[in-house]
């Protein structure tokens, strides 16, 4: 039995129209960059994709799906790197002002921002500087940006507060820019505008990725000096294998998960399900019935947390209710061996 139907498309090819995540710091909480929930939502994104590619050929989305995860990662570099650029920025301002005090003999502007320790700090960072160093690119191509962002910062209350504060210590330095970065760079036109058109994908990875920025800031501790520890980008390389055989266990075994929701949907109004809906729940099966060790409560709980970023208003309900059902299915018939909490203690 074939469910999809160009009649329930409710979103257009995912680069295009997916919104980009909405997350709570709390919801990301981790130390690594690349964790299952940034995983899932991308499988989401790419399987959604691929029913929308006409070749639909799995090797090439797999290989898609990899990449999609890795640009990821690049932009948390990216982003991490531009702090360093825009206090190398203020840098070249701050010459060109003692030059002319000099020639004036006015007093000398003060260096205290571009002494500041943590972005002292991040400069010398190994980590970054390997990765900067092997990328084609790096922020001293996009001069025009740099100078809007450093005004936009010398004229910010943040920046004039930490420049009269009498304060000179390490954790001011650091939650500076921990500020300066929730207020000027999280929320950025012209850096969204820029993210877009060097990658398809990084306008909706932003939002993720500025969570792991900001606990990248507060992590970092003077005494580490330049050998501070980023966010490794997988924990091991069972994640990126839980990457690939989620993505191919939801593909290759389609038919048979959406006749488990066809006989699921007695008591709902199957018809009028969004092809997003039925995505998420194909891939919440393929999770249930092919990695014995996540509980089923897990799995129903991320997706229908996926669902609320991506699918309509009444679509989070609907899909607990299906996956629960599904779940106390195959348990009965013996094709699911994990436990399920009683139906009163599930997500209502």
């Amino acid at each position: 039995m074939q469910i999809f139907h160009s009649s329930l498309f409710t979103f257009h090819f995912f680069f295009v129209s997916l919104h980009p995540i909405r997350v709570s710091n709390s919801y990301f909480y981790t130390t690594i960059m690349i964790n299952r929930q940034i995983i899932r939502i991308k499988v989401v994104q790419l399987t959604y994709a691929y029913y929308q590619n006409g070749s639909k050929n799995i090797d090439t989305a797999e290989k898609e799906l990899m990449f999609s995860l890795s640009k990821a990662y690049d932009l948390y570099n990216y982003l991490l790197a531009l702090i360093v650029a825009i206090t190398q920025e203020a840098r070249r301002h701050v010459e060109v002002a003692q030059s002319r005090a000099q020639r004036e003999g006015t007093a000398m502007p003060s260096q205290k921002f571009i002494m500041n320790r943590f972005a002292l700090q991040l400069e010398e960072n190994r980590m970054l500087n390997d990765f900067m160093e092997a990328q084609k690119k790096n922020w001293n191509d996009e001069p025009e940006i740099l100078k809007k962002l450093y005004t936009q910062i010398t004229e910010s209350q943040i920046y004039q507060d930490y420049m009269a504060s009498p304060e000179d210590s390490y954790s001011a330095d650091r939650e500076l820019w921990r500020k300066l970065y929730r207020t000027l760079i999280e929320n950025n036109a012209d850096l969204d505008s820029l993210f877009e058109e060097q990658s398809i994908y990084w306008n909706d990875d932003k939002e993720i990725v500025d969570t792991f920025v900001v606990k990248t800031i507060k992590r970092f501790d003077e005494k580490n000096k330049g050998h501070q520890e980023l966010l490794p980008e997988y924990d091991s390389e069972e994640d990126r294998d839980y990457a690939r055989k989620l993505f191919r266990a939801a593909i290759m075994n389609a038919d048979e998960y959406q006749h488990y929701m066809s006989d699921a949907s007695q008591n709902w109004d199957f018809s009028r399900l969004a092809y997003m809906d039925i995505v998420i729940m194909q891939i919440a099966i393929a999770e249930m019935l092919t990695f014995p060790s996540i509980p089923i409560n897990v799995t129903i709980n991320e997706y229908v947390e996926i669902a609320k970023l991506y699918s309509t208003p009444r679509s989070a309900g609907y899909i607990n209710g299906m996956l629960d059902g599904i779940a106390r299915h195959l348990i009965e018939r013996g094709l699911l061996l994990k436990p399920i909490a009683p139906r009163k203690d599930l997500r209502q």
